[in-house]
């Protein structure tokens, strides 16, 4: 990629000004890709805080069209687009945003079939998918390509995050080896509960991509948002694991 413009050196000053950061950091943000997988309720501020970030390319895969329940909580959907299609609602909100960066709509949900191909395309994978199927197949396929992945989900009011690194971290079978069976695509959340997890999830991908602080390789962090409860725990590589041949009981700090 080019070097970073005047331009942009002015639009991202605060962040460059970080320590660690600078402008080594922010000319890694602008040469990454990033896919984010579905743009609802995570994957919308997700992707809007990595726009604004200057990363410089986003995959975005998320199928289907903008309904009503989708309103309070996918903040790159609106009332006029009711009926069209979510990525391409979120392409047009991200490119008034940044209009620098490099957008890949895909109107698909990650499968089997093409996980392969998209983590393929990019230099580290934000999941924020929530069906098991669509993540374990990003896990295997980021284990396979050695790209990190953020994995972030959420329930209700709690909340759950950690950052797998391939050859290094338990991946995310270790840490679910099956499907959990009363796991279902709509459950209860508040909009605000997806959106704290996923300002969590952009700044691991911030910090991976950027190589500034100490991102949640092999811990898996969790929060009660009725009441403020942070919880840190260690996963440990589960040795049976099909995807990485490691396990993962995780064991509080």
């Amino acid at each position: 990629m080019a070097p970073l413009t005047d331009h942009e050196k002015a639009v991202y000053e605060w962040q460059i000004w970080v320590p660690g950061f600078g402008e080594a950091g922010q000319q890694a943000l602008k040469d990454a890709s990033v896919l984010v997988s579905r743009v609802g309720g995570l994957g919308s501020v997700v992707a809007y805080e990595l726009a604004a970030a200057g990363i410089g390319r986003l995959v975005l895969a998320h199928a289907g069209d903008i309904k009503p329940s989708d309103l309070n909580r996918q903040l790159l959907m609106t009332h006029d687009g009711l009926g069209s299609s979510r990525v391409e609602s979120a392409q047009r909100r991200l490119k008034e945003l940044n209009p620098r960066l490099e957008i890949v709509a895909v109107p698909e949900n990650v499968t089997e079939e093409n996980a392969a191909k998209l983590v393929g395309e990019v230099d580290l994978v934000v999941d924020c998918a929530p069906l098991f199927p669509e993540r374990f197949a990003m896990n295997r396929q980021c284990i396979q390509q050695g790209k990190p992945l953020v994995d972030c989900a959420m329930y209700d009011c709690e909340f759950q995050i950690t950052t797998i690194l391939p050859g290094q971290t338990p991946c995310l079978e270790c840490l679910f080896p099956e499907d959990p069976p009363a796991w279902r695509r709509e459950f209860p959340v508040f909009g605000a509960v997806s959106g704290t997890v996923a300002c969590l999830g952009a700044m691991e991908a911030i910090k991976v991509l950027g190589d500034v602080g100490e991102p949640l390789a092999g811990t898996l962090l969790t929060c009660d948002l009725r009441d403020m409860t942070f919880q840190r725990r260690r996963l440990l590589k589960r040795e049976d694991c099909p995807v990485c041949g490691t396990s993962t009981e995780a064991l509080s700090k």
